[in-house]
């Protein structure tokens, strides 16, 4: 206790001898150098403990590294404030500033638990799977309704600190009470945003296209890449990447290959000769599915669907478990097609050329 009454002693002659303004800043900055100071000590104490643990204990410390920081400095200011020689303005200023602290601190914690649990959730899910259905579904469903989330907590964020501020609270309440013309400005303003929003909750719900689906859109093959709050990147075969506003696939048609499962049906379209014997090209067609790596085992067939003038047309169908492989398989059974047709049925093949020699000596 006498340690305890001389710093008290101390202290009260600081706050005697030197301004009131500068015992204020020193306290304030003494405070916060503080609470940084406790808070580097306990987190390097922290992340020695968790470095040999699972990745979600090391995420989880990653991640708090702010927030706590944040209230640590909260908890330091407000302990001082009841010593220091403060103003009544200056406290309710410190108490305001306090107040959006607490707000910015509760909203970045619900941001960090949406990332957390999602996280967590997502664990069980692997897109790199053979058959990724489920986790395409889940994978598209979180990451849309995390967006969606994390757009509204800082929505409520930024509308509960603005309500701190009398001025601003007053011009809010003015202005809806005023509606009118102000609101129709501000509904205008915002209907791409709010159009993009709902439209990113409907597709998470009914789930129109996921992660890594494979889609035919505006004339272009590709794989959804990434599906944001406003946007979805389509990877296109190229490499190129396709951007089209969520609510494109609300309201326009587009064609999605795994909407159910990821195994696809390709088809081959030949066009031959008459003479060609289909029970032959059926048998080739079999070996060649099952001679190949890409074929999954489930569908091959062969069928004349049209007859043309000087040609029949002859399709073939494959499957494979992906659409690339489908893909593969097809380029795969044209060539080796082809190259039988070539060897066995030369005079199968279309022929339209025509082909003159001496046509001089022979008049002559």
């Amino acid at each position: 206790m006498p340690v305890a009454d001389a710093a008290l002693d101390h202290f009260q002659w600081f706050i005697a001898f030197f301004p009131a303004w500068a015992v204020n800043i020193v306290g304030l900055v003494t405070a916060i150098l503080a609470a940084l100071a406790v808070h580097g000590a306990v987190f390097r104490f922290l992340t020695r403990i968790v470095a040999d643990r699972d990745l979600f204990w090391r995420s989880l410390v990653a991640r708090t590294h702010g927030p706590t920081r944040l209230f640590l400095v909260m908890v330091a200011l407000s302990l001082v404030q009841t010593v220091l020689p403060l103003t009544d303005g200056q406290t309710r200023a410190l108490v305001h500033f306090l107040t959006l602290a607490f707000i910015t601190l509760i909203a970045w914690m619900a941001r960090i638990a949406v990332h957390i649990w999602t996280t967590v959730y997502l664990r069980r899910f692997k897109l790199d799977a053979e058959d990724n259905l489920l986790a395409r579904k889940h994978v598209t469903q979180s990451n849309i309704l995390r967006r969606v989330v994390n757009t509204l907590i800082i929505v409520l964020a930024i509308a509960a600190g603005l309500t701190s501020f009398e001025s601003v609270r007053q011009y809010g309440l003015s202005l809806l009470a005023s509606a009118g013309v102000a609101g129709i400005v501000v509904g205008l303003a915002l209907q791409p945003v709010l159009k993009n929003l709902f439209a990113g909750i409907q597709l998470a719900i009914t789930q129109p296209i996921r992660i890594d689906d494979a889609l035919l859109v505006e004339g272009e093959w590709g794989n959804v890449e990434e599906i944001t709050s406003t946007y979805v990147v389509i990877r296109i075969w190229d490499w190129r990447r396709l951007v089209l506003p969520l609510s494109y696939f609300i309201e326009k048609p587009f064609q999605n290959w795994t909407r159910e499962g990821a195994a696809l049906i390709g088809t081959v379209m030949i066009y031959l000769d008459y003479t060609v014997p289909v029970e032959a090209l059926r048998r080739k067609v079999h070996e060649i599915a099952r001679a190949s790596p890409l074929w999954d085992g489930k569908v091959v067939n062969v069928q004349v669907t049209d007859f043309k003038e000087a040609s029949m047309e002859v399709r073939v169908l494959v499957s494979a478990s992906t659409s690339g492989r489908t893909f593969d398989l097809r380029c795969e059974v044209r060539e080796k097609l082809v190259a039988y047709l070539q060897s066995e049925y030369p005079q199968s093949l279309p022929q339209t050329r025509m082909k003159l020699e001496n046509v001089e000596r022979s008049a002559a």
